[in-house]
C-alpha cells in the first residue's frame, strides 16, 4: 500500500511536469502570430475545447474530493488558454474573432455555465459527481480529438511542419502518466481519456517518421529535375548559332549576370527620374 501511494506521488508529479509542458507547446505558434501581425489561418477551437474541459474537471474534482493536484494543473492550464484566446481574438481578422467569440459562449458560457448550473441545483450528491464526471470524460476525449484534423492535413499534404514532434512525443508521455495515475486512484474520469490520448500520440509520431523526410527528399528531386533541364537547354544566340550542355557554374555565373544586369538597368532608370524631377523643378 505504501508502495503505491509513492509511485501515485511520483506520476502526479511527473504527470503536472509533462502537462505544464504540454500546455506551453503552442507558444512558437502564438509567437509567429505575434511577428505576423496575423493568425494565419490557425484555429482557435482546440484552445477552447481546452478551456472548457480544464474548467469542468476542475469542477469534478472539487465534487469528487481529493486529487488537489490535478485541481491545480488545470487552473494552470485555464490561465494559458485564456491568454492563448485573446492573443488570438487581438490578432485574428474580423471573421475569426466572431467566430472565437461564438465558441466562447458556446462551450465556456452555454456549456460550462449550464453544467455547473444544472448540477448545482437540479443534482444533488452521488449522482451529481457522477453526470459531472460523464461530461468531463467527453469534454477531456474532445480535447485528444482536437489533433485529428491535424493527422488528415499530415496525410494528405505529407509535410509535418504543423505536426511539431516534441509536441506529439509529450502529449503521448502526458497520457501515459494520467492514465496510470488514474488507474491507481480507481478513477476513470482520469484514465479513460488518456487511452484515445495515448493512441493519437503514438500515431502522430508514427505519421511524423514516415512523412519527416518527404518535403526534403521532394525538393531535392525538384531540384535536379531543374539542373537537367536548365543543363540541357539550347541557347540560340543572335547569329545562329547554339549553345547546349551548360555545366553547373556556366548556369550560375549566367543567372549572376542576368541579375547584376537587371540591377543596372533599375539604377539608371532611377537615376534618370531623379534627372528629370530636377530639370522640371528648375
Amino acid at each position: 500500500m505504501i508502495n503505491m501511494i509513492l509511485l501515485g506521488e511520483i506520476l502526479i508529479k511527473l504527470a503536472m511536469t509533462v502537462s505544464f509542458i504540454v500546455f506551453l507547446a503552442p507558444l512558437p505558434t502564438f509567437y509567429n502570430i505575434y511577428k505576423k501581425k496575423s493568425t494565419e489561418g490557425y484555429q482557435s477551437i482546440p484552445y477552447v475545447v481546452a478551456l472548457c474541459s480544464a474548467m469542468i474537471l476542475i469542477y469534478y474534482v472539487i465534487l469528487q474530493g481529493g486529487m488537489v493536484e490535478v485541481i491545480i494543473i488545470n487552473a494552470i492550464g485555464v490561465f494559458i488558454e485564456t491568454i492563448y484566446i485573446i492573443f488570438y481574438i487581438f490578432y485574428a481578422p474580423k471573421k475569426a474573432k466572431v467566430q472565437t467569440v461564438k465558441l466562447l459562449l458556446l462551450f465556456v458560457v452555454i456549456g460550462f455555465g449550464g453544467v455547473f448550473l444544472i448540477a448545482q441545483f437540479l443534482l444533488k450528491g452521488a449522482i451529481r459527481t457522477k453526470i459531472v464526471g460523464r461530461i468531463s470524460t467527453a469534454f477531456s476525449i474532445c480535447t485528444f480529438a482536437a489533433p485529428l484534423c491535424i493527422l488528415k492535413r499530415v496525410m494528405k499534404t505529407k509535410n509535418v511542419e504543423c505536426m511539431p514532434f516534441l509536441l506529439s512525443f509529450f502529449l503521448t508521455i502526458s497520457a501515459v502518466l494520467w492514465f496510470f495515475y488514474g488507474v491507481i486512484k480507481k478513477n476513470y474520469v482520469i484514465y479513460s481519456p488518456n487511452i484515445l490520448g495515448f493512441t493519437l500520440g503514438v500515431i502522430q509520431m508514427v505519421l511524423y517518421v514516415v512523412y519527416k523526410n518527404y518535403k526534403k527528399e521532394d525538393n531535392v528531386i525538384k531540384e535536379q529535375k531543374l539542373s537537367e533541364v536548365l543543363q540541357n537547354h539550347v541557347i540560340i544566340l543572335d547569329d545562329g548559332k547554339k549553345l547546349p550542355q551548360l555545366t553547373q557554374e556556366q548556369i550560375i555565373d549566367i543567372w549572376k549576370l542576368g541579375t547584376l544586369i537587371y540591377t543596372e538597368k533599375l539604377n539608371a532608370s532611377a537615376a534618370n527620374v531623379d534627372n528629370n524631377r530636377t530639370k522640371l523643378a528648375n
